[in-house]
């Protein structure tokens, strides 16, 4: 019985964890518009780079990176944006 509280209770964490950035979290900076580029929300700093997208319906995104970070992009779960790591990359 309790493996199996366990591991519901581990999926559930794991379920919150994937979805509650797209939900919750907007990348630093982030705009969007679908008909042109629009401005990010914030300027950018010395050692930052503006990240553009423009996703298959259309919507243009734009957010900012460090110049070192790659900029990232998941339009298989709801046009999600983000920066990654100069480690991890994407994931």
């Amino acid at each position: 019985m309790l493996k199996i509280i366990a591991k519901f209770t581990l999926g559930a964490v794991l379920a919150m964890s994937l979805s509650a950035p797209v939900a919750l979290a907007a990348a630093d900076g982030e705009a969007r518009s679908k008909s042109g580029w629009p401005n990010p929300t914030r300027s950018v700093k010395p050692g930052e780079k503006v990240c553009k997208y423009k996703f298959s319906d259309g919507e243009r995104t734009v957010w900012i990176c460090d110049k070192a970070a790659p900029c990232c992009e998941w339009e298989a779960i709801g046009n999600y944006v983000k920066c990654g790591t100069t480690v991890t990359g994407c994931l």
